[in-house]
């Protein structure tokens, strides 16, 4: 049976055949993936690798994979945004899974582990700057994953509708959307963490309720996010990528899980004044932690 081909409009492909921003062939892409907003973080986290055997660069898109001891890995800059993510996890996916020279899905489909790790604001007054916030749950204000055929399960669905009811939300607005991290990560990654539902915003300043000269049109988003509560469950910090990894991953069949570095608490009006030691206490925790 002829297997269906990825239209070249479809599958954009550098002459190498690697995927076309990403410029990664499958070969050059670890089992388990860091996730980093910052380009400059890249190089943060493969210091602490034995070797590096493989690094590129294109935009705003920097890799490096090698080793810890016998551990793969790769790290990778997406930029700032869930343009961003759709974007990365896509073309990983494909360097993985799509043949390049016959443009079809392979026969076995690989499943990686991204990890984002990443810095962000607390929404809630008892989690000081500078500690780490593992997340539960994505909470999409971005509307990406509405050009997916995604359907979350029903307790997820639940707590997706607990949360608008909470909000009010305005249906002018992108109607958010909830996606559940891995739990394996979560369980191997986030002991003695803070944990919660992220919030990510599809912008730095109106979206997460920061005026300048601009007013926001909801500006008590932060205090409505701060008090939602349902069992276990509360909102406990706000950034700009997570919603979308969780929902793209989990759709391609990847484990996915974010862990940030808490460094400004939006309840308290706090700013870290240094904000790379937590960054950097946090890498090195979950480098142990994976490897």
């Amino acid at each position: 049976m002829n297997k269906e081909k990825f239209k070249e409009s479809e599958l954009i492909l550098n002459s190498d055949g690697s995927v076309y921003h990403l410029k990664l062939r499958g070969e050059h892409v670890a089992d388990t993936v860091l996730l980093v907003g910052d380009q400059n973080r890249v190089a943060m986290i493969s210091k602490y690798f034995d070797s590096v055997e493989f690094q590129t660069q294109n935009r705003e898109f920097i890799t490096h994979t090698g080793y810890i001891g016998k551990t793969r890995l790769t790290v990778l800059s997406t930029g700032i945004g869930t343009d961003n993510i759709d974007i990365v996890v896509n073309e990983l996916d494909a360097a993985i899974n799509i043949d390049p020279d016959s443009r079809t899905k392979k026969e076995e489909l690989k499943s990686l582990n991204l990890i984002r790790i990443g810095t962000s604001g607390a929404l809630q007054e008892d989690i000081p700057v500078g500690s780490p916030v593992i997340s539960s749950y994505g909470l999409g204000f971005d509307g990406l994953l509405h050009f997916y055929n995604y359907s979350p399960e029903e307790e997820t669905k639940a707590l997706q509708q607990e949360i608008l009811d909470h909000l009010q939300w305005n249906p002018l607005l992108s109607q958010p959307y909830l996606v559940k991290a891995s739990t394996p990560l979560f369980e191997q990654i986030g002991r003695g963490m803070f944990e919660g539902i992220t919030a990510t915003a599809s912008g730095f300043y109106g979206p997460q309720g920061r005026q300048l000269r601009l007013k926001a049109s909801r500006e008590n988003i932060n205090e409505q996010l701060n008090t939602f509560r349902s069992e276990k469950h509360r909102i406990t910090n706000f950034e700009m990528e997570t919603s979308a990894l969780f929902g793209l991953g989990s759709l391609l069949g990847h484990q996915c899980a974010t862990c940030c570095a808490i460094v400004a608490n939006r309840m308290r009006k706090e700013y870290a004044k240094d904000h790379h030691a937590p960054i950097e206490s946090l890498i090195k925790t979950v480098l142990e932690r994976i490897s």
